[in-house]
């Protein structure tokens, strides 16, 4: 079944509504939505990840980059979304945000750094041609291609040149 299809099924169900904040919490349990989530999600949270994004803008984001990942991550899901899930990409793989500093500046930006940000982020608009368990490949309006790499490894060089070496 096709995104849009699971989308409006859950809209048409007397559930409550989706959360409105990171946290939804119940009497029997407690669960996170968070935009900074680590562990593989099933394609309902990625779903869920997506119904909180559409309820609020998250914190130190631009309105006008939100409103758009919101339409880039409905186009994504109907597209993509059953692929993607099948091909092991998580929420914060395409909706992951970096979090907020305790002590930010004003000049402090959660978009300023693309291996720290999900693909939905960095679609502005542009559409998404090919899915792989490792890359997405984005079409810009001159049809030049851009590859977002999911794990977001630094490129190889000299020993001691990656990131994985400091650890």
């Amino acid at each position: 079944m096709r995104y849009l299809d699971r989308l409006r099924a859950l809209k048409s169900e007397n559930a409550p509504p989706p959360p409105t904040d990171r946290t939804d919490k119940t009497p029997t349990e407690k669960r996170s939505v968070s935009f900074v989530s680590t562990s593989a999600t099933p394609f309902s949270e990625i779903s869920r990840v997506l119904h909180a994004l559409e309820a609020r803008c998250p914190a130190v984001v631009p309105e006008a980059r939100w409103r758009q990942a919101v339409a880039d991550g409905q186009h994504f899901l109907a597209r993509w979304g059953e692929q993607a899930h099948a091909l092991g990409w998580t929420a914060k793989d395409l909706f992951g945000l970096m979090p907020v500093p305790a002590h930010a500046k004003p000049s402090y930006s959660r978009l300023a750094r693309y291996d720290e940000i999900g693909l939905i982020w960095l679609l502005q608009g542009r559409p998404v041609v090919a899915l792989t368990k490792d890359t997405a490949r984005i079409q810009s309006s001159s049809s030049a291609i851009t590859i977002y790499r999911r794990h977001n490894k630094p490129a190889l060089g000299p020993a001691g040149d990656s990131l994985d070496d400091l650890a």
